[in-house]
């Protein structure tokens, strides 16, 4: 039918604006016309959005799925799939290192002195949450730093109150989250509350989405290639419904810490 399915799992999170932009351009440069579907984090609705879509596409592109795997492998048996964000043996998967950009993290927090360092959790069925708490946690015991494990929150500013309040009770002087939403909501609630970055308590986020560097002060975030996520996706599933050469297997592209103003050194006074 030479239209693919592109399923997100929460498109008001600017982080997918990239993404998306990047599959429909490539794409339309191969000739397939692209379906959009949000699962708004839930793995119901992505189920029943695939199974509807899938029957009329060629093949579906999940970043960031909450499926399970074997549900995931059951789709794969009746299309071709490829997961962004999500590792899944013998099916295509796309995945930026932030496990490693969360290791570069807890190494930049404690050269600055951090002794305690909390993470924001995301949601408990996220893949990709359990590899970035892995790193953190491995990261933090191998320098000698304690790691809380703080939530799990919801992926969006909402969390991120939450999580702030959750922050101040840990009493934690340094904390990264999921991803920047978290980061952003935690910043704005500790800064309503009377703390000040990075003076009180330092916070780095994950993704650098647009507007990451826009807060006050700016957020110190783990970036990565989401435009080449969303090209080379598109190429995968190219070739495999056409079996031109090109790209066909999982990959892993590099993560890096961007350091802005919301994190500094730790005080006596934090």
């Amino acid at each position: 039918h030479r239209t693919l399915t592109l399923v997100v799992a929460d498109i008001a999170n600017p982080y997918y604006a990239a993404l998306v932009k990047a599959v429909q351009a490539r794409a339309i440069e191969l000739d397939y016309t692209l379906a959009l579907a949000d699962s708004d984090e839930s793995p119901r609705i992505e189920a029943s959005n695939l199974r509807r879509l899938l029957a009329t596409t060629s093949g579906a592109i999940l970043a960031t799925s909450r499926l399970s795997d074997d549900v995931v492998r059951q789709l794969f048996r009746h299309r071709p799939l490829v997961m962004i964000n999500r590792r899944i043996e013998d099916v295509p998967s796309l995945v930026v290192d932030t496990a490693n950009g969360m290791r570069k993290a807890v190494r930049h927090l404690a050269a600055l002195g951090h002794r305690r360092i909390a993470y924001l959790s995301g949601p408990r069925n996220s893949w990709i949450n359990g590899q970035r708490w892995g790193a953190v946690h491995e990261q933090a015991c191998a320098l000698g730093v304690h790691a809380a494990f703080l939530g799990p929150f919801s992926p969006d500013r909402g969390g991120g109150h939450e999580a702030a309040d959750a922050l101040v009770l840990d009493g934690s002087t340094a904390a990264i989250a999921y991803n920047d939403l978290v980061a952003i909501g935690a910043l704005q609630h500790l800064q309503s509350a009377g703390i000040r970055l990075p003076r009180d308590r330092s916070l780095i986020g994950c993704d650098d989405i647009f507007g990451a560097d826009l807060t006050v002060p700016a957020l110190t975030t783990i970036a990565g290639p989401a435009d080449k996520l969303g090209t080379y996706a598109v190429d995968i599933m190219h070739s495999h419904l056409t079996g031109h050469r090109g790209p066909t297997g999982s990959m892993t592209f590099d993560a890096h810490l961007v350091v802005r103003g919301s994190t500094g050194p730790a005080t006596s006074g934090n």
